[in-house]
């Protein structure tokens, strides 16, 4: 926590004398201060607003009763507080470091075994929180205070505050784009899995240095929040996938603090204490108690009054699990605090080993060139297979964005294979324009490559295997190519983890690819269902006819 001098207003609050003015929010402003026996602490001075009135001022001292129960050496824990008082304020450990967001700028990431001692030390706060009934609701890196390498959660909230009208009025949000879970930009009340969601947003800053959920308009990084797409390059390992797991769109999927903790607790100084897992007894609503605001960071944005719903299905990722509600699994293996001192944390390990890597490239490749062969084999019929298999994946595609949509707010329901089939017209017809919009780029570098190709006189056999190549990279990658790409890795990724598998894959391609091209090289290329080539081209350095008709090679041979 920065501590640039400014001038305060007030000498003392409370009995307390205030030193510096070290934060300022919405609820207030924070000082360094310094209590009659010469402790400093850290000072919110609450603002009129937002105290109110009598009744508000009962229910601040009721919430500040339960926040003092707190206790945890991860946790800047209420000292005291007067809600009474001509100026009401709220007294907290001060801890004299900078927060996360600060330490990542000036020193980078945190890696390798601090980055899990940060992990656990965190959801050990975030536990000794939910352990008295209190959500935090604001998990997030200005929020996180470095005493070395030991995070301080602070601002665990101020109780109900925030559901003042003065305060949040209808249609608006408090909070961080990218650190607020998706459950509760839709307007639901957040949960202990809405604190665990904010918990592994902030792990993944502190390991990768980036907010996971990139940056830009608050809307945009919201909406990538909804969907779940997230960025942990950088994490490694196990934490990866705990960190993965509890950041799922669905709540219901999301590992409990006391999954997290049972793989953390071997790696962290806590072994025995155990949390309290799944609802909270008599749960607190809180709002955040805003310590210190980090300008760069915080944001008031105004909530969409449309349906969220409407008009995403297109843009939705179709790679989410297909499973219905459960609780993510975590790593069960369980270390020793002997076990855990001698061992050196893989930092450089990466999710997906090398090899099962290149093994994905190899049959992805293959599978291009067997395509590519095959239409120069059988030009129109190759051309139209494939144009209907990409319009027929990518309406699957859309289907499945549906009902991964459906499943991540609802669950999974005895008719969504139904609904699937009822929609299916409706997705086929829907996908016709971005489809045509693909295929139409694909085409066009397909021509310009039989274009170059006819300049050069290279004859139909390469022509047609130039075009053929040029339109499987387009459809690959052009506008619209996730949905291509996606259903087909989700047979080459699974292809490519086991080698026995893999061989046999690689296998079936090369074959098919290897019978178009010894019949394209045989008889040249079959125009059916045409009678003949559309354009005759002769190879002189070959003495024959190249793609011709029959009817050709014999006009050729009576010649001879």
């Amino acid at each position: 926590m920065s501590t640039t001098p400014r001038s305060a207003a007030l000498a003392t609050v409370g009995g307390y004398t205030l030193l510096t003015q070290i934060g300022e929010g919405g609820m207030g402003v924070v000082h360094l201060a310094r209590r009659p026996g010469g402790e400093r602490v850290a000072l919110k001075v609450l603002r009129p607003h937002v105290v109110g009135g009598d009744e508000a001022r009962q229910r601040l001292e009721r919430e500040v009763s339960s926040l003092s129960r707190v206790r945890s050496r991860w946790v800047a824990e209420v000292i005291d507080a007067d809600p009474w008082g001509d100026v009401p304020y709220v007294a907290t450990r001060y801890v004299p470091g900078l927060s996360l967001h600060d330490h990542v700028v000036e020193e980078g990431p945190v890696v390798g075994r601090d980055l899990v001692w940060f992990a656990g030390c965190l959801a050990e706060g975030l536990a000794s929180v939910h352990e008295v009934g209190v959500l935090h609701r604001d998990v997030k890196p200005s929020n996180v205070l470095m005493e070395g390498r030991t995070p301080i959660l602070i601002d665990f909230g101020l109780a109900r505050v925030a559901d003042d009208p003065r305060l949040t009025h209808t249609g608006w949000l408090i909070g961080t784009p990218g650190y607020l879970a998706p459950e509760i930009l839709y307007g639901d009340d957040a949960s202990t899995a809405s604190d665990v969601h904010s918990w592994a947003a902030t792990v993944a800053y502190a390991g990768t240095g980036r907010a996971p959920f990139g940056r830009g308009p608050s809307m945009a990084v919201m909406d990538r929040v909804r969907r779940g797409e997230h960025d942990l390059d950088g994490l490694r390992g196990d934490l990866h996938d705990v960190v993965e797991a509890a950041l799922d769109p669905d709540p219901e999927r999301r590992p409990t603090l006391g999954e997290i903790l049972d793989w953390l607790r071997p790696q962290s100084t806590q072994v025995h204490r155990r949390p309290v897992a799944g609802p909270l007894p008599e749960v607190v609503e809180t709002a955040p108690m805003r310590a210190a605001v980090w300008p760069e960071e915080e944001t008031r944005v105004e909530a969409e009054p449309v349906d969220w719903q409407e008009g995403r299905q297109d843009d939705w990722r179709d790679d989410r699990p297909e499973e219905g509600p459960h609780t993510a699994v975590l790593p069960t293996e369980q270390w020793s605090d002997e076990q855990w001192s001698d061992q050196q944390w893989d930092d450089q390990a990466p999710r997906v080993p090398p090899l099962e890597r290149v093994r994905r490239g190899l049959l992805t490749l293959a599978g291009g060139v067997a395509v590519a062969v095959g239409v120069a084999a059988v030009p129109y019929a190759g051309l139209a297979l494939v144009l209907v298999a990409v319009w027929l994946l990518r309406s699957g595609s859309l289907a499945a964005s549906h009902v991964g949509d459906r499943r991540r707010l609802r669950g999974r329901r005895w008719y969504d294979a139904p609904v699937v089939l009822v929609r299916a017209p409706w997705d086929l017809l829907r996908s016709i324009p971005s489809t045509i919009v693909l295929q139409l780029w694909a085409l066009g570098l397909a021509a310009a490559a039989g274009l170059v190709c006819y300049s050069l006189a290279a004859g139909t056999v390469v022509t047609l295997l130039a075009g053929a190549g040029a339109l499987v990279l387009g459809l690959w990658w052009g506008p619209g190519g996730s949905r291509v790409r996606s259903p087909l890795g989700r047979v080459v990724r699974p292809l490519s983890a086991a080698p026995g598998r893999w061989v046999a894959g690689l296998l079936l391609v090369t074959v098919a690819a290897g019978a178009a091209a010894y019949v394209l090289d045989q008889r040249g290329p079959w125009w059916v269902p045409a009678q003949d080539q559309p354009v005759g081209s002769r190879d002189a350095a070959r003495g024959g006819v190249v793609g011709g008709t029959l009817d050709d090679v014999q006009h050729v041979s009576i010649i001879r």
